[in-house]
């Protein structure tokens, strides 16, 4: 009981964590992956900090930019 509250407690702040940081941090990132990102933060928070940290921070690898090639 203890450990899913310890958890679920970890899980919220890393979903606040990237949805802070792509809405106010990481401004060149298209709305389109804005969403995706907070959408994902919701459903998969903690799995998605870990990715997000890794490689959604580059603008390089956003998916909906215009010019992509």
């Amino acid at each position: 009981m203890v450990l899913g509250t310890i958890l679920g407690i970890i899980a919220i702040i890393a979903a606040i964590w990237v949805i802070y940081d792509v809405l106010v941090n990481n401004k060149g990132l298209s709305d389109g992956m804005k969403v995706l990102w907070i959408v994902c933060a919701v459903l998969f928070s903690i799995i998605t900090a870990i990715i997000y940290y890794l490689f959604g921070r580059n603008q390089k690898n956003d998916l909906f930019k215009k010019g992509r090639k």
